[in-house]
């Protein structure tokens, strides 16, 4: 079983670290995309007109679990990386860039959105629905939902380079700022700094 797709029984639900191998993420990760799509097809595929409710407030809770598991994973990759986290980055960035264009760029998802959109003013919708509903179209509409399905194509060639080269950045970033030494060979130097941090503490 992988903990990563199972609800964590930890205090505050807290990821379980120590239950975690490296391994786990890959798999958790395409189960968890799969899971996430099947969450947006009931959306899609919801036969009644759309509504707040069933729309917007439905797509605000898709994917959380994936989201989780992203971000554990990513900042691990940021802060405690290894070979092999480097390796299973390199292999889902693109597959979490593809992801994320499927729902963005998926049409009648959209229309759904712009639909309610539309009518927001005559919704009564409270401020903070109103600011999801905002959040959430201008989301799509910001990442190529409008545009005609060319340049939808090149739009999803772009980020996925665009997701590789990000990755490529921040590791050679890390790798860097670990291979990073200085040596201060200068006594008097060494000493004055010694003085100003005692005199900060």
């Amino acid at each position: 079983m992988n903990t990563l797709t199972t609800n964590f029984s930890t205090k505050y639900t807290s990821a379980p670290f120590v239950h975690i191998q490296d391994s786990d993420f890959k798999p958790a990760i395409t189960e968890l995309i799969q899971k996430t799509k099947e969450e947006i097809d009931t959306i899609v595929n919801n036969t009644e007109a759309p509504t707040f409710k069933n729309t917007i407030e439905a797509l605000e809770f898709t994917g959380q679990q994936l989201n989780r598991v992203t971000s554990i994973f990513f900042n691990l990759n940021s802060a405690e990386t290894n070979d092999e986290i480097q390796k299973i980055a390199q292999e889902v960035s693109p597959l979490l860039s593809e992801f994320g264009n499927d729902i963005t760029l998926n049409e009648a998802l959209f229309k759904r959105v712009k639909v309610i959109y539309d009518q927001k003013d005559q919704l009564n919708l409270s401020a903070e629905q109103t600011t999801l509903l905002d959040k959430k179209y201008k989301s799509f509409s910001r990442n190529g939902a409008n545009l005609n399905e060319g340049d939808k194509i090149k739009l999803r060639e772009i980020d996925k380079t665009l997701a590789k080269l990000k990755l490529t950045f921040g590791e050679n970033i890390l790798a860097e700022t670990n291979k990073y030494e200085l040596h201060i060979t200068n006594e008097e130097a060494l000493s004055r700094l010694t003085r100003r941090c005692q005199r900060s503490r």
